[in-house]
């Protein structure tokens, strides 16, 4: 038996309840007896199901170009990228079930979408793989169908990003919100997060909608509620990087200033935001720190050795609040 299914055995038996045991010197004994100059063979290599979003932005590009770089074969995995098409659920679902199928040794899940995963879980489960969430949660949270969700906290990101509006603001002013695509746990959770970081402040929320997480669209919108409010806004709270440097192309366009006339803050902290804010493009840009392969390294391993994971592990991001703050990790911005 291989090192792999001998560790997948001892998952299985974890996962009913039965007292976890030590498998040290499984993988460093089979391993040390491998000749090959390029490393482990394919037998010996953990295969890893990454369920993915694909296409969506500078942030989704760093988060699984990420992963990829770090479940390597360098590092005793394969892993199987599968992409959504066009961000549906169905074909991640497809996937999925896929992986199971395969008896692949552990699932990675990006999910495009919170709910409509019992049942896909619930097979993993049987079938004695274990799941790691990475990025956005899902709906219900039922932690005994996955191992961990690996994230940010997206509630205290926008948290941030709503106590500095409400400090930026402190007589007040109409704002409007950039929102991700419906449906997605990301989007409410912001939602969440900026209101009470909001707290009591009398800032006045006039319009809250949809850009899709595109600079496109955060452009086009951000001109339709300019106009249709009499330039009369003088905050912008978008979702992601992207949306937000639409929205500065508009308000440009609008004939006004960002920072003097209106100000906007952003979530993700990509290059491109960094650069923004450092040109005064931008007014404030939290980090929704991507780069977590490390992390889910250690968790995979974890988890196929039947030890004990905290069932949402926080990945530490920044805020940068000023160009001077942004001009000074601009030369180290690895996305």
């Amino acid at each position: 038996m291989s090192a792999k299914k001998r560790i997948r055995t001892a998952f299985g038996l974890v996962a009913v309840g039965a007292l976890a045991f030590g498998l040290a010197g499984c993988s460093n004994d089979d391993s040390s007896d491998s000749g090959d100059a390029g490393g482990s063979s394919s037998d010996d290599l953990v295969t890893v199901g990454f369920v993915a979003v694909g296409p969506e932005g500078g942030w989704r590009q760093a988060n699984e170009q990420n992963i990829q770089d770090t479940f390597t074969e360098d590092a005793g995995f394969e892993l199987k990228y599968a992409p959504a098409a066009n961000l549906d659920q169905k074909s991640q679902i497809d996937s999925f079930t896929s992986f199971v199928d395969e008896g692949v040794d552990v699932i990675l899940l990006s999910a495009t979408e919170a709910s409509g995963w019992e049942d896909s879980l619930k097979r993993a489960q049987e079938a004695e793989i274990p799941v790691v969430l990475l990025d956005r949660g899902i709906e219900p949270e039922d932690t005994s169908l996955y191992v961990t969700r690996i994230a940010p906290d997206n509630v205290e990101v926008a948290k941030a990003v709503g106590e500095w509006a409400a400090a930026e603001f402190p007589d007040g002013g109409n704002y409007i919100v950039l929102e991700g695509p419906a449906g997605v746990g990301v989007v409410n959770e912001r939602n969440t997060g900026f209101e009470e970081g909001l707290g009591d402040s009398s800032l006045v929320n006039v319009a809250s909608q949809t850009a899709n997480w595109s600079t496109e669209e955060g452009k086009s919108v951000t001109e339709t509620l300019l106009k249709s409010n009499n330039n009369d806004i003088q905050f912008i709270f978008a979702q992601n990087d992207e949306m937000g440097l639409g929205a500065a192309q508009a308000v440009e366009e609008a004939g006004l200033t960002v920072g003097t006339d209106v100000k906007i803050a952003t979530i993700d902290g990509t290059k491109n935001a960094i650069q923004a804010l450092a040109d005064g493009q931008l007014s404030f840009v939290h980090e929704y720190n991507p780069l977590f392969g490390e992390t889910a390294i250690e968790v995979v391993e974890k988890a196929l050795a039947g030890d004990k994971v905290d069932s949402y592990i926080i990945v530490p991001s920044e805020a940068f609040d000023s160009a001077e703050a942004a001009q000074a990790v601009l030369a180290d911005r690895k996305y």
